[in-house]
């Protein structure tokens, strides 16, 4: 009897034993080159027919384009689940492969600390203002124009979006001794607020020195924070974004930027990457970091492996250990 097969789109990098393990259930194929006509076109004729599961890389999108309507229906009749290694999954329709029956999974806990570190640095380089005299130090001009910073202590900090990532950001700001406010679409049950006061959206807005951002990019959530969202903010504030550039209106942040109503933005994602807003690498209040949220070997490894876990189990048990929040409801 022949086994199934799991196709791996793009490569793996640190977690290669465990997926070459994986050939003890089934049989192991990838596809680490190529661009998305030639995907399409393959699968279409039928070259990767009996694929049960997939292990779907971030970069791979390079290779394939975003998992839309196009290439889903193209995908073998036997496809079961593709495993996503992100917590972000805004590159899979993840409406067109339910309508597939095909089952969804992405890597959330595994990047939960990596990116609140990121997220406390870029918060406390941008009170600081950190890239001024950082800047003007490599430039051999000691200090250069540097001002005065603020101190994180006592400071409200709002996170916008409270699932593992903001929660893990809310327990290092506490160390920080800030005050610490939440939005989500639903309350957290109280004994996983830890402290944190949960306030309506425009409170947030209103009432936090930072705020930082940790939502999932959707057609709800798109330019969520836009012009007059900054309007609504303290004179001042500092704005943090880790989650996905397109959440922020850009336009809307560069020109809050340049009246002042931003004193400082720290980001790690933008909404055009690898394509940076030009206003935004101009602007010496910014602190930015090239999507680097997960970018450490301990974080890569733990991701990698969880996928592995997702396809072992969708190939074992007919299901995911970490399907996606909308799959995970139906």
């Amino acid at each position: 009897m022949s086994k199934p097969i799991a196709l791996l789109l793009g490569k793996i990098d640190h977690a290669g034993k465990e997926w070459n393990a994986l050939s003890e259930i089934a049989e192991l194929r990838q596809i680490s080159s190529g661009n998305r006509e030639q995907v399409i076109a393959d699968f279409k004729a039928g070259k990767h027919d009996g694929v049960v599961a997939i292990y779907r890389t971030f970069d791979s999108v390079n290779i394939t384009g975003r998992f839309d309507t196009p290439l889903i229906e193209s995908l073998p009749t036997t496809l079961r689940s593709i495993s996503h290694n992100g917590a972000g999954y805004d590159q899979i329709d993840v409406s067109a492969c339910t309508a597939r029956s095909i089952s969804v999974s992405n890597t959330p806990v595994a990047v939960d600390a990596a990116t609140a570190d990121v997220a406390m640095m870029l918060l406390l380089g941008a009170l600081r203002r950190s890239w001024i005299p950082e800047s003007s130090l490599r430039a051999g001009n000691w200090r250069g124009n540097m001002q005065l910073g603020h101190d994180p202590e006592g400071k409200v900090l709002g996170i916008l979006g409270m699932g593992g990532i903001g929660s893990a950001l809310a327990k290092r700001a506490k160390a920080f001794e800030m005050r610490v406010v939440y939005h989500n679409r639903r309350r957290l049950d109280e004994g996983r607020e830890d402290r944190a006061k949960y306030v309506g959206f425009e409170e947030l807005l209103r009432t936090s020195d930072v705020i930082s951002v940790h939502l999932p990019l959707s057609q709800a959530t798109k330019g969520i924070v836009g012009k007059k969202e900054f309007e609504m903010m303290k004179n001042g504030v500092v704005l943090i974004n880790t989650a996905r550039g397109a959440i922020v209106d850009e336009e809307a942040l560069v020109e809050a930027l340049r009246v002042g109503k931003v004193f400082s933005a720290g980001l790690d994602v933008y909404g055009n990457e690898p394509e940076v807003h030009p206003e935004l690498v101009r602007n010496e209040n910014v602190v930015l970091l090239p999507h680097i949220g997960t970018a450490t070997f301990e974080t890569q490894y733990k991701m990698e492996v969880l996928v592995v876990r997702n396809v072992r189990n969708s190939i074992e048990n007919g299901e995911l250990v970490t399907p996606v929040p909308e799959q995970a409801r139906t």
